[in-house]
């Protein structure tokens, strides 16, 4: 009995040891398996992210060439404007100058037309000063004549009334002493008792009147100095009045002058007035002009900025398709990108000297400019071939698929016992290897078998059987 268990127990400990070693064998062929696994998927990562840098990197290359031609169109476009600006900018000192010009020659003119006014003006008023001198003189001359001719008669006048006065003077004289001796007796005693009588009256009056003769000499000091104040007065106020005269006489000449210069101004002024809104018409239809090829340029900008737009989005459409076009081309189509041509040598230099010749009508000329697109079209046209042999494949393939169908129908119904289907032909009935249903493809047919391959997966084969 102790045999067989210290057998039973080594093999036990053989087992365990075999099976620690098989454990221990399987996590590091696990562990090489992973390795080598990882290895593989890094190199294959490697590849994939290296033909991901190269797609990038031309990408990259292409939009910093595009954004360089950009690049060099806007400065282009910005050389082109500052050239714009300054032909502009010429043009219009240019007609800042013709107008200065203008301008100045015709002030020149006016300036010359003021002169020979001026001139004429002064002749004009040198002549009637000449003339209004020589009247004055003569009538100044006639007044002379007639002051004398009166002085004369007042003379002669005078020396009669004198004589006249003379006589009667002398009549008067003689009688008024006759008189004057009869009545200088008769009144020397009335004198005498007058003469009492006044002094006693002088004597009361100058007793009365003290008072009354200090204000009267006051007021007759003060009507001396009034008086001469008055005086004082009226001399200033006399050659106040000769002033006024003199600035009158003045000034209604100035208002003369100022009236002529004033419509000379007016004149002139309507002049200045009628250029200025002929050259204000001409500036206005110069800046609707302006205005009118500014909007149809901008107009013309907004459509192209519009139309390069769409043909940037294009472009930008192409690119990305083209991109994704790049990803899912085979290493045949990166390696080889344009099919050899399927001429002979003789075909290729007969199409080569008919290129070569100058375009004879205006579609020739139109592809002639295109020639350097034979390339893209011999893409464009393998890929439109294949894609035609695609579709072609895929409506013979739909046709199969519904052959097929038909075929598994019938099998279906072959393979149902009912009475309407034993009523028609059913395909289990066979005979010599035939059957009454009419098969367009037999099963044994290639096209109809498809290949089937067995697909282990390797963590299956490494869990299950290392």
């Amino acid at each position: 009995m102790d045999s067989p268990c210290r057998f039973a127990c080594r093999c036990n400990l053989v087992y365990q040891d075999k099976l620690v070693k098989e454990e221990k064998n399987t996590r590091f062929n696990l562990y090489k398996l992973t390795h080598q696994w990882r290895a593989l998927l890094r190199a294959a990562k490697s590849k994939e992210l290296k033909k991901d840098i190269e797609i990038l990197s031309q990408t990259f290359e292409r939009v910093v060439d595009r954004k360089d031609s950009v690049i060099k169109s806007l400065a282009k476009d910005l050389q082109e404007a500052e050239e714009q600006y300054s032909m502009a900018l010429r043009s219009h000192l240019q007609n800042m100058d013709t107008l200065i010009d203008l301008q100045r020659s015709r002030l020149k003119i006016l300036q010359s037309e003021y002169e020979e006014e001026l001139e004429i003006l002064k002749k004009e008023f040198d002549s009637e000063r000449s003339m209004i001198v020589d009247h004055h003189r003569q009538e100044m001359n006639d007044v002379q004549d007639i002051l004398f001719a009166m002085e004369e008669n007042a003379s002669d006048r005078e020396n009669e009334a004198r004589q006249e006065f003379q006589s009667l003077r002398d009549e008067i004289k003689n009688k008024n002493l006759e008189e004057k001796h009869a009545l200088r007796i008769q009144l020397e005693g009335q004198v005498e008792d007058l003469w009492k009588q006044f002094q006693a009256a002088l004597k009361n009056y100058q007793e009365t009147t003290e008072e009354r003769k200090a204000a009267f000499e006051t007021l007759k000091s003060k009507d001396e100095t009034s008086a001469r104040e008055i005086e004082f007065q009226m001399r200033k106020l006399q050659r106040i009045s000769d002033t006024i005269a003199s600035l009158k006489a003045k000034m209604a000449q100035n208002v003369k002058e100022s009236e002529e210069r004033n419509r000379d101004l007016k004149e002139q002024r309507e002049v200045i007035a009628q250029h200025f809104h002929t050259l204000k018409s001409q500036m206005n239809s110069f800046r609707e002009n302006e205005r009118r090829r500014l909007t149809k340029l901008t107009l013309d900008s907004n459509a192209s900025i519009k139309a390069l737009q769409s043909k940037l989005e294009l472009g930008e459409r192409i690119l990305k398709v083209s991109e994704q076009c790049r990803k899912k081309e085979t290493e045949e189509e990166k390696v080889l990108p344009f099919y050899a041509s399927s001429l002979t040598q003789e075909e290729e230099e007969d199409v080569s000297a008919a290129v070569a010749e100058p375009p004879s009508e205006q579609l020739a000329e139109v592809m002639h400019e295109y020639t350097s697109l034979e390339n893209f079209w011999k893409r464009y046209n393998k890929v439109l071939l294949d894609k035609v042999a695609m579709d072609k494949e895929k409506s013979t393939l739909l046709d199969e698929n519904q052959r097929l169908r038909t075929v598994l129908k019938q099998y279906l119904d072959g393979i149902s016992v009912n009475d309407e289907i034993l009523s028609n032909v059913n395909p289990l009935f066979v005979v010599n290897q035939q059957t009454n249903v009419p098969m367009s493809i037999p099963v044994a047919d290639p096209r109809v078998q498809r290949p089937t391959q067995t697909v282990v997966e390797a963590a299956h084969v490494v869990k299950y059987t290392v």
